[in-house]
Parts: C-alpha cells; structure tokens; sequence
C-alpha cells in the first residue's frame, strides 16, 4: 500500500515527525538497545492517524485514517508489525483512488455512491484501543467500535448485537475487579449523551439516555466502585457550521461547568449535579470512592483548547488538579496539585476506579504545538512527590503506558512504555523504563527499523 509524499501536502500535520507512513511493515528481530525485561511479554500497540489520500481540504490532526502501530514481545525480542484499520470509508476511497470525506475543518457529506459504500462518516477509529471478553476494539468516538485481531486484521464494526445505538467512546474504562466494560457516546443531536455497560462476557447489560442541556464535547470520563463520573463543559456545539464553515465547537461560559455523579446501572433520574468553576478536561487520571466521598485526578484546563474549535494551535496549559465531592453535603472542594502542566494521564490499570498511589502524565516543551511532547512525570500521591524523565532535545515522546510486572506485588511494579522519535534523525524506538525508577531513564530502546509517526494513545496487552 503507498501513498503519494504527505511532505507535499498543505499541513504540518501531515509533515515531520507527523507525516503519514505508506508501507505496512513486519519487521522481525529488532535491535535493542539495553535488555527486555524478561517478564514483558505480549503486545504494545499504538493507534493513531495516518492519512493515506491526499485531503479534500484544510486537514486536522483528529481527522487521519486509522493506523496500528504493534510491537510484540517474547522471550527478550521483539518484532514490529503496522496496520491501516481498514474502514467501509478507507475502502471506499480506495475503490476511487482519492479522498471523498472531508474532516473537522471541512467537513462535507460525500458523495451517495460514496455514502452508501462507506457511510456518511468515515469511521477512523485512530483515537484509542481496548481489550474486553478477549476482543480487541479501535476506537474514534464518532463511531462504533471497530474490532481488529492480534495481527492488526480489520474485523469490522461491532455494535453489540445490534444492541449499541450511537458513538462509542474512545475512552472506555473496563473495571478490573467486575470485569465490566463501561463506556458512554455523545453526540451533537439530542440524545446528548447515552450511557453503557458490558458485561465481563461481552454482552451490552445497560444503556440510559443522560439529559444534557446542551451537546458538548465530551472526550473521556471516570468510573468508581459505584459510580460513573462525567463533565459538563461549556465546550457546545454549533450544528450550522456543518453548512457554514465555522468552528464546530464554541466555548459558552455563561453555561457554567458541572460534574455529573450518577450510580453504575443507573439511569438520568439518578445523576446529582456539582457545579464547579469553569474549565476543561480531555482526560481523567482516575477517581475512586469512599463512604460519601468521591475523589477525582485530571489534568485540568482553563477553557477548551482550541484544538477541539478550529486549526489545531494554542492549547491551554493542563495543570494537574484534584477534585473532592461530598454527597453527603453536596460540597465540592478542589485544589491544584502541582505547578507543572501535563496530560495524556496513564495509570496502573489495575487500579482504575480504585485510590491509586501513582500517576504518570505526558511532559511538553510547551503548549502552544499539540502533542510536543518530550517526558514523563510520575506522581506518588501517596508521599506526595513526583519523579520524571526527560528525552533528548529532539525527541518527541508518547503516551506512557504501564505495563505490570505479573511478579510484582506493588502498583508501581512495572514498566513504562512509549514510542520515541527523533525529529532530526526521523528514527522511532520503543523506550522502556523501570516505573520503580523513573528518573533513571529507559532500561531498553527498542529499535524501529522505520519511523512510526507521532499519534494519540496506547496500550500494553499482556499475553494470557
């Protein structure tokens, strides 16, 4: 599969360290630089856009074709392997050889011969993945769940039986002591927002429509034990700019900001509603509950970053924050944690909706480029201190997954795992730090024969 030079094309999106790949690559026997951990084994795999047609027009960062990118570990080696996630759409304009769908800055309904082959949205699913019920999803939250297997294999699109209605989000949390999926979908068009659960088996138990006086951008949420939490951000959407070309997505402060607290497998009529001061969360950290009290972790923003509004540029600076609510006494109390801004928050997925000792977010040279990323900060709240790791000047980190150590007996007993690459050299590895060590640095560089464009999340799948 090849694509013509993306250097070419009219966006620094699609140039650099961002420029989409043309080859799908299996590349055994990777160099190392360091030693594999002897425990690590399974698959590290990262989603994210890889354009393969020349766009129609203006193109965002949110809107490349699905592309997996895998390194799969036993035994001390590793080999790589990427994969296009082959959408009803991709397929489509690969039937034609060109694009036919617009994005976030253009979007335009394609044409119907167009429509009827791949839809009236193409469904990237270049945002996130998943693991549930020995299945694997890929996910953009426009969309239902593509499922792909252990070889990267597009499977299709998977909407529960034909029991999911509506988006998928990106983010699902799957609770590590039930077993259960829980996810949500927004939406721009009433229902606003719908709420779900999967059963440990696989099968969609639980869906409730959430009344929202608006449709907002809702990127990720949080589960506990009993509850699932969500946030109600003045981040509106204008439905007009699908005819007008404006922004999609306004910042409404006079709407005020709310977090929403609502009992698993329960429905609107059981939400309570905490206003808060106005800001904006991309991604939580995590929350827990205990007795009446309810605790949150994100990295919190002013305002919605424009990123979500019109041409990428000019992101707010997340700020690491916590968030105390009493359902006792309706009292919300909030403080930020620390002065060093950060996002793309990971933890021990162990602990999901559990209290957690450590969190590591995403460092950045700075926040007025998206995802110049360049380290990770580890926070124990616990002591109430933080370790981090920086790359060299010319490096461009990832998401740091946590990836555990099936020996360990400690949350942080694992590794750190991201993709690397040089923006001077253009050559990728997957670094591996030691999480009980975290300002030690890499213990292993694995080696990319080819460079793996920057991209959104990942995630470490053991093998069973």
């Amino acid at each position: 599969m090849t694509i013509t030079e993306p250097n070419t094309w009219n966006s620094p999106y699609l140039q650099g360290v961002f420029a989409p790949v043309g080859e799908e690559r299996d590349d055994a026997a990777l160099k190392v630089v360091g030693e594999i951990p002897a425990a690590l084994n399974g698959m590290f795999v990262r989603t994210g856009p890889n354009q393969q047609f020349a766009p129609m027009g203006a193109y965002h960062p949110f809107d490349g074709d699905g592309m997996l990118h895998a390194v799969y570990i036993e035994d001390g080696a590793a080999r790589y392997r990427n994969r296009w996630i082959e959408s009803k759409g991709l397929l489509a304009e690969r039937a034609r050889g060109r694009a036919c769908y617009g994005g976030m800055t253009n979007f335009s309904f394609p044409d119907d011969d167009v429509m009827q082959e791949g839809g009236m949205m193409k469904n990237t699913a270049n945002t996130a993945t998943v693991r549930h019920a020995g299945r694997y999803f890929s996910m953009v939250e426009s969309s239902l769940p593509t499922e792909f297997d252990r070889d990267l294999r597009t499977l299709g699109e998977c909407d529960f039986g034909g029991r999911l209605d509506g988006p998928f989000t990106a983010h699902p949390k799957v609770d590590p002591i039930s077993g259960e999926m829980i996810f949500f979908g927004y939406s721009p068009m009433a229902p606003y927002l719908r709420y779900h659960e999967v059963d440990a088996s696989g099968q969609l138990v639980h869906s409730a429509d959430i009344d929202l006086p608006a449709g907002v951008m809702m990127h990720d949420f949080a589960i506990t034990e009993r509850y699932a939490v969500f946030l109600d951000a003045p981040a509106v959407f204008n439905l007009d700019a699908m005819s007008t070309g404006e922004p999609m997505m306004s910042w409404r402060p006079d709407n005020g900001t709310r977090i929403g607290i609502m009992p698993r497998r329960g429905t609107s009529s059981d939400i309570r509603w905490f206003e808060v001061d106005n800001c904006f969360v991309v991604h939580f950290s995590n929350a827990w509950d205990a007795g009446d009290t309810i605790e949150i972790r994100a990295p919190r923003m002013e305002d919605m970053p424009n990123a979500f509004a019109a041409e990428p540029g000019g992101s707010r600076e997340p700020m690491p924050w916590r968030w105390e609510l009493d359902l006792a006494t309706g009292s919300v109390t909030d403080e930020q944690t620390d002065d060093v801004p950060g996002e793309f928050p990971r933890i021990n997925d162990a602990m999901i909706g559990q209290r957690n000792r450590f969190g590591y977010d995403c460092t950045a040279r700075g926040w007025e480029t998206n995802f110049d990323f360049n380290g990770v900060m580890q926070y124990d709240y616990e002591r109430g201190s933080s370790a981090s790791y920086t790359y060299g000047p010319t490096q461009v980190s990832g998401e740091h997954i946590f990836a555990a150590d099936p020996d360990g007996t400690a949350e942080n007993d694992g590794w750190l795992m991201t993709f690397v690459t040089d923006a001077e050299t253009e050559k990728s590895e997957l670094a591996i730090i030691d999480a009980r060590d975290v300002s030690a640095g890499p213990v292993a560089r694995i080696q990319m024969a080819a460079r793996v464009p920057v991209g959104f999340h990942a995630n470490w799948f053991a093998s069973d």
